[in-house]
Order: C-alpha cells, then structure tokens, then sequence
C-alpha cells in the first residue's frame, strides 16, 4: 500500500461542520477534541471524490477504489483510504501583505512526521519562538512594515519578529507541492498564540431566514456560523492498495483524474468549501 499527502487549499470559506452548537456558536466547525485544531474527516473527502469518480470512471474501477455501496458494504472493501484532513496554515489578517499564512512549531512538527509517510522530505525545521510575544518570518516577507519596525501585526498581537532562512525553504517547498503562493507570507509563532488564533481567528457569520410575504427576520431564525478562513491549507494522507474486486485494477492515475476544483464541507449553496485538492510531489 503506498501512502501519498493531499493538500486541501480553501480558495472560500470551508466548513466542515458538526451538527451541534457549542457555546455562542450555533454551527461551529469540527475540531481535534485534544488539541482543538479544526480538520475536516476523510468520509468528506471520501464522499466528494466518490460523487467526481461517478462521472469520470467506469462502475467498476469506482467500485474498486471506494468499495460497493453501503448496503453491499460486506463484499470488499476499496483500495483507497482516506485520512482527515488537518490544518497547516491559518490565513490570519496582517497590518502588511495583508494576511499571514501563519502555523506553530507542533502543526510542522506533526506535518513534517506525516510527510515522511508519503515518502516525501520537507526541510529542516526551524527552531521555536523563544515566547509568546515572538514570530520568526522568512527573510523576504511581505508581513514587514519597514526595516526600522520590528513588529509583526497579526489581528490583535503585535509580535517581534525574527528572521529564519529555514522558513524561505519552507515556503518554497510547500508552494511546490501545494500550489498556494505562502513563500513571502510565512509566518512561525509559539503554540500558544497558534492556540489562541485557533480560537478567535476563525470566521464567524451571523446568517438569518427573512418571511417571503414581509422580509423581515424570520422568528427564532438567527444563527452564527463558524467556517475556517478562505486560504486556509490542510492536507491529508491518502492510501492506495491493490484492488479487491477481482479482474480490476486501480493506479495512483485513476485518483489523480478525481481531483482539481471540489466542493468541501458544508454550506455549498452559499459559496462555502471550494477547495483545489493536489497531490504533494505531483507536477
């Protein structure tokens, strides 16, 4: 079985929703229970790919890859398995380049491990900020305001900023093999701020019902909706075995056929989840 990574670049809002509200928020987005990092689960992309595969290959090899249908689910299972997607960079508003593709010791750390999987060799890691107050950027960054301003304005934080030649091949790597423009957006922080970015600089809509006859607010027809930003990244480890229907096989080509543009999560009739999907060291 190989393993490949696919990447998950939100060109609009994506929300992978829950079904459940949580506090203030009525349709808040799914997240890792102990790290809160959002991600959205591989039966979604499982579920998206399967609907592309319906009109681009034949029964058979769709059956192959994704195993029958669920009332025939005993017969065999299919060759591709599908991971969750996880979150690598949060889009998070900057005072300059206006926005910072921004990420944290621990999701590098964890990509960088589940690259390896996919066989793929991401660069050395950077080392941490020294504290909370601190980001380390890559040193052609857009996020600067001057030579002679050495803070970095995310949202609310202004943070002192260092420069890191290992964020430059970050940049360059990811942009390689995911397709998003992060070279001069890159931005390091500590794990804590990553977790209080997490919380407060997610997207958050209020969206109402209006009555047809009078357009006026629906009663009881108020609701907050949470989605990860527009530009987010994410990515997924995604396996493929040999085929278990018998007289059919299935190639890496057959799922690269699968993906370009898709709709992700929920929402889609208000604009929510288009997503280019690539797969990492594919050209």
């Amino acid at each position: 079985m190989n393993t490949y990574i696919l990447f998950l670049h939100a060109l609009s809002p994506l929300h992978p929703g829950t079904g459940q509200g949580v506090g203030g928020i009525d349709l808040p987005i799914a997240r890792e229970r102990s790290t809160g990092i959002p991600y959205l689960p591989g039966s979604s992309i499982k579920g998206v790919l399967r609907d592309t595969a319906a009109s681009k290959l034949a029964k058979d090899k769709l059956l192959a890859l994704f195993g029958p249908e669920t009332g025939s689910a005993s017969e065999h299972a299919g060759a591709a398995v599908f991971g969750d997607a996880r979150l690598l960079l949060l889009p998070v508003r900057s005072l300059a380049g206006v926005f910072a593709y921004v990420t944290s010791p621990y999701l590098l750390e964890r990509f960088a491990r589940e690259a390896g999987f996919a066989g793929l060799t991401p660069p050395a890691l950077p080392a941490a900020p020294a504290s909370d107050d601190q980001c380390h950027l890559p040193p052609e960054s857009a996020l600067k305001l001057g030579d002679k301003v050495y803070k970095v304005y995310l949202e609310d934080l202004d943070l002192s900023y260092q420069e890191a030649k290992e964020l430059a091949e970050w940049g360059g790597w990811l942009a390689q093999h995911s397709g998003a423009q992060v070279k001069r957006r890159l931005c390091l922080v500590h794990d804590d701020v990553m977790g209080f970015l997490l919380e407060t600089a997610t997207e958050v809509v209020a969206r109402i019902r209006l009555e047809d006859e009078t357009k006026t607010v629906a009663d009881k027809a108020l609701w907050y909706e949470e989605s990860l930003p527009a530009e987010s990244l994410l990515y997924s480890l995604i396996s493929l075995g040999s085929s278990r229907k018998k007289a059919v096989e299935v190639a890496l080509d057959d799922l690269k056929s699968l993906l370009g543009y898709a709709q992700m999560g929920g929402k889609a009739s208000v604009g929510r989840g288009l997503c280019r999907l690539k797969l990492g060291g594919s050209a």
